[in-house]
């Protein structure tokens, strides 16, 4: 059951909740948008490198910082919001119907299938010359090792502290404005689909669809921690299992100061047919 409250507080946390809400709204509309794109110009590896670093260091300062700083605020209502969330009759069902080995059963299951159909997609995106991406983030894309091993960290860094402030202080400080809980984790998810605006609108909406299965993963399974693996998980099949699957980006060195923009390497044989092509359409221009 949620506390009861009086209108001091919820002013306080409706103030509090409008200030965060505009301060990121406004920071992804404009130095977000305005950095990447910048970044997409980029050809040197070493200025794609500082720009991930600095996108690492202030995703810990702005995310991180945040939702500590809400935690320590909050921190009472968050037990009686996932509770009150998990009563709610439709999701009481479906945490019956998952207790115990189906829903362990039903995680391992759709984690088997994300792999075997990433393994998959990059057999056939070899063969076709490239992915489907879903928004603008080719060039978030790793083109190299060491850009590999920010895109890991900017994946793990994503999954735990964006969780802690979208999936666990920020629906606790709504929920005190609101008083119910479904529009609370609603509203925290749609905020974490539109600070995605620089991948366009069909990021945005691919970002929020996926906002709200984590919080769902959460509400469900009652375990924040689970939500921080799955969604460091899938940032990391991003950024670092595709470029290496696909693009072959870990067998670029770091000191290759302007690595060429992701493309598929032909297999060895089509290389060949294709180098012996060229050297014959060149002798038949030089006769």
């Amino acid at each position: 059951m949620l506390p009861e409250l009086g209108w001091m507080p919820r002013l306080a946390a409706g103030l509090l909740a409008l200030a965060l809400v505009v301060l990121l709204v406004v920071r992804a509309a404009r130095k977000d948008q305005r950095e990447y794109r910048r970044f997409r110009r980029y050809r040197s590896t070493a200025r794609r490198q500082a720009m991930m670093r600095r996108w690492l260091l202030e995703s810990l300062v702005v995310f991180g910082g945040s939702s500590a700083v809400l935690l320590v605020l909050v921190h009472p209502v968050i037990a009686p919001l996932l509770a009150a969330t998990q009563a709610l009759p439709p999701i009481a069902w479906l945490r019956d119907a998952l207790a115990g080995g189906p829903g362990a059963a039903l995680l391992l299951g759709a984690l088997i299938g994300v792999a075997l159909l990433t393994l998959l997609g990059a057999r056939s995106a070899r063969r076709d010359g490239g992915i489907v991406m879903v928004g603008d983030i080719a060039a978030l894309l790793p083109r190299n090792r060491p850009e590999l091993g920010w895109g890991a960290a900017l994946s793990v860094n994503a999954g735990v502290v964006e969780e802690s402030l979208f999936r666990l202080a920020l629906p606790a400080l709504l929920v005190v404005v609101t008083g119910e809980p479904i529009s609370a984790f609603v509203l925290a998810a749609l905020l974490f689909g539109a600070l995605h605006a620089y991948q366009g609108w069909v990021g945005v909406v691919a970002t929020t669809v996926v906002g709200l299965l984590f919080t769902a993963l959460y509400v469900v399974s009652g375990s924040i921690g689970l939500a921080m693996l799955v969604h460091a998980l899938f940032d990391l099949r991003t950024l670092v299992v595709i470029p290496m699957a696909v693009y072959c980006v870990h067998e670029v060195p770091g000191t290759v100061l302007f690595p060429r923009p992701l493309a598929v390497r032909p297999p060895p044989a089509q290389a060949e047919g294709e180098a012996d092509a060229s050297a014959a359409a060149g002798a038949d221009s030089g006769a």
